[in-house]
């Protein structure tokens, strides 16, 4: 699953090697941080949220079979 995440933030980001992901696993549910430069963070979250959302709704389907709950947060390099 992290690697559909990875590509879908890899095509709106403008430097995918600076993005990195941070995954904690809690039984069934999985936390996964995307922390990003100040200036893609707008590129991955979308005018009001649409792309982010996106996102969530995509990995939520995709998800499914595994029986897992991902839980996706965006934060910025300098938080």
């Amino acid at each position: 699953m992290l690697d559909l995440i990875k590509y879908i933030v890899g095509h709106f980001v403008e430097n995918s090697e600076d993005v990195e992901y941070v995954t904690e696993e809690h039984g069934n549910n999985v936390d996964v941080t995307i922390i990003l430069n100040e200036s893609d963070m707008g590129k991955v979250i979308g005018r009001q949220g649409k792309i982010a959302k996106a996102l969530r709704t995509i990995v939520k389907a995709a998800s499914q079979k595994s029986g897992k709950k991902y839980n996706i947060e965006i934060k910025s390099k300098d938080e």
